[in-house]
């Protein structure tokens, strides 16, 4: 249920900047105003990541998922639904705020989920728990493009995203029957299924967290190091997640249907290159300990992913570009099971509040990098963008090299 809203949320997410080219000429909105639309969104989203996981920690999951969700039900819908009630600047107000309540409502959602998986699974399998629920996003990020292509091409833009909103209401109704926050708590789980979490499973996310330890948390040095690292990748993340779409189309002229399906090709990518690199990830840490099992992948695949970018850009051929957008969204999605599952690691029962701090981070990268891609892309400078993504990413390999997973927040409280 937790991959199937994930795969939710990210298709939530993608649906105005798919739409973008048609909601452009019928609402007389600049490439420019759509950046600022996305940038609500991420402004809300990066916001209430620590406070969302914080209030995650104190409902626990069952309640906080189930209103997310509503609430992010809500919000999608009131984007299509606002050019029948307001036009003008009243109109690109209400758009905007639509997307800032979606960030508000999506913004707890990973950090809470993190506290699920903290809660039910062994410390050896949250990376591939985590891979497997990035895995989840990207098919739902993969999906968008062509499910909704063919729905505007089909119905117009409003009737196309009402319809694609309704379907996650369905899944609350699920979550609220059968969800909960712990093993222990869920009547179908037995004696022997929660000895499968060994002689001490994971102490639940504590409801109770205090000042004292959301202050450890704020000035851990390795979740600090980690959140300044998670910005600078997600410029990259941002870029090739909000606006291959409309490279495509633009930079490389594909036809808007044509462009529709090949722009889930990254998204695609990506899930794979999630799901592969929460095994690996597991692999290492048995491997070769804590510290490199974390710290190895992100510093080969950064990189790797920087390179993908300038091919992208440089390279004559519009299919090789696809293609290089394709392996540098897989290899950016490699490293999102280290980087939570290391925090998760440091963090122990304060997951959700950790785990917010670095996806506060994350979203960071999205402030700072929408109006920048935004900008250079509707001046045509496409390539300046894409070569900063590459300066993103090594450095964010780089600061990998300081941190040390093996070393919970308690026992660096102790020494």
């Amino acid at each position: 249920m937790l991959v199937a809203g994930a795969a939710v949320v990210y298709f939530q997410q993608r649906s105005i900047s798919v739409a973008a080219e048609r909601i452009m000429p019928e609402l007389s909105l600049s490439q420019m105003q759509i950046g600022w639309l996305q940038w609500g969104f991420v402004l809300a989203y990066g916001l209430l990541q620590f406070p969302g996981g914080v209030l995650g920690q104190r409902l626990g999951a069952r309640r906080a998922l189930a209103g997310l969700l509503l609430l992010a039900v809500a919000a999608t819908l009131a984007a299509p639904l606002a050019p029948y009630l307001f036009q003008g600047s009243t109109l690109f107000a209400v758009l905007f705020l639509s997307q800032f309540v979606l960030g508000v409502a999506h913004a707890p959602f990973m950090p809470v989920c993190a506290g699920v998986m903290e809660a039910w699974l062994p410390a050896n399998r949250w990376a591939l728990a985590q891979g497997i629920h990035t895995f989840g996003m990207q098919v739902g990020a993969a999906i968008a493009p062509p499910v909704l292509v063919v729905l505007i091409q089909a119905l117009g833009w409003q009737p196309a995203l009402i319809w694609a909103a309704l379907p996650p209401l369905a899944l609350v109704a699920v979550w609220i029957w059968y969800g909960r926050d712990t093993p222990a708590a869920h009547p179908s789980v037995t004696r022997e299924e929660l000895a499968e979490l060994g002689p001490a499973p994971p102490a639940p996310p504590d409801a109770r967290i205090s000042l004292g330890r959301v202050a450890a948390i704020l000035s851990s040095r390795n979740i600090v190091l980690l959140t300044l690292s998670y910005i600078v990748m997600n410029y990259v993340f941002y870029l090739l997640a909000s606006w291959s779409f409309l490279y495509l189309i633009q930079e490389r002229h594909f036809a808007v249907l044509e462009g529709g399906f090949l722009a889930s090709l990254p998204p695609i990518g990506a899930a794979v290159g999630a799901g592969i690199g929460g095994i690996i990830t597991d692999a290492l840490v048995r491997r070769i300990g804590v510290t490199w099992g974390f710290r190895f992948l992100p510093l080969l695949s950064l990189p790797t992913a920087g390179a993908m970018l300038l091919l992208a850009t440089y390279s004559p051929s519009a299919l090789v570009a696809v293609a290089a957008l394709t392996l540098a969204y897989g290899a950016i999605e490699l490293n999102e099971a280290s980087y939570w599952a290391a925090t998760m690691r440091i963090a122990q029962g304060d997951s959700m509040a950790a785990t917010g701090v670095l996806n506060t981070g994350g979203n960071a990268g999205g402030w700072i990098g929408i109006p920048i891609v935004a900008y250079l892309s509707g001046h045509g400078e496409w390539r300046s963008a894409f070569a900063i993504g590459f300066v993103c990413a090594v450095v964010a390999a780089l600061a990998w090299l300081w941190v040390d997973a093996s070393r919970p927040l308690a026992d660096a409280a102790a020494q």
